[in-house]
């Protein structure tokens, strides 16, 4: 399986792409998009709790377009600190920190920057603010200390990384020993052409 993009692959025109496509989602949620979005997809596809995203700040549910439902996957304590990466508008992120609670802490690493101040938004209207802290990063260098949490949640952000070997390591990195990493995104059951992962349209679409 191939773990980084192919030799001269423009990275920073991916990472503009995708940028430019989620600031889409922020300004336009109920555009017209190729993923889904929004609360009856997340409760209906993807086994959300319609109660807990409900009393969600509208503007972190209707900007999900997550692919999975990490956070079914195992328990977080009251206490721990989470790390969401790729975290949008917070959706995840917000239900982690309701979960960590006053004395937890749940930090979102999010590379566009029209997320980022959702998420922030989003924190402070849920009453999250003390809780939550928002970064800019990339999951291929994360601005996050060493050995430093204990959950790492993601949703569908990974398979965007150019160096999934990079993006793999800095997870080992920043958690502590026994912590645990909570993953929903897309795998594939065959390997991709050299050509298909060498078009930058695709790796966006």
């Amino acid at each position: 399986m191939a773990l980084t993009c192919p030799i001269n692959f423009d990275v920073d025109r991916l990472r503009r792409d995708v940028g430019a496509e989620y600031t889409r989602v922020v300004n336009d949620p109920n555009g017209d998009f190729h993923f889904h979005r929004g609360l009856d997809y997340a409760v209906e596809r993807l086994h959300y709790d319609r109660e807990a995203l409900q009393a969600l700040p509208l503007g972190a549910v209707e900007k999900f377009a997550g692919v999975g439902n990490p956070l079914r996957i195992g328990d977080i304590a009251a206490g721990e600190t989470v790390l969401d990466i790729g975290c949008g508008a917070g959706t995840d992120l917000l239900l982690a920190a309701q979960q960590v609670g006053p004395s937890g802490r749940a930090i979102g690493v999010d590379m566009t920057a029209a997320m980022r101040e959702a998420a922030t938004e989003n924190a402070a209207l849920a009453g999250l603010a003390d809780v939550v802290e928002i970064r800019d990063g990339l999951s291929e260098a994360l601005p996050v200390a060493d050995q430093s949490v204990d959950v790492i949640i993601s949703n569908g952000v990974l398979n965007l990384a150019t160096d999934k070997a990079l993006a793999f390591a800095e997870v080992a990195r920043v958690l502590r020993p026994g912590g645990r990493l909570l993953l929903a995104d897309v795998t594939l059951d065959r390997e991709l052409s050299e050509g298909a992962r060498a078009d930058v349209d695709l790796w966006a679409a």
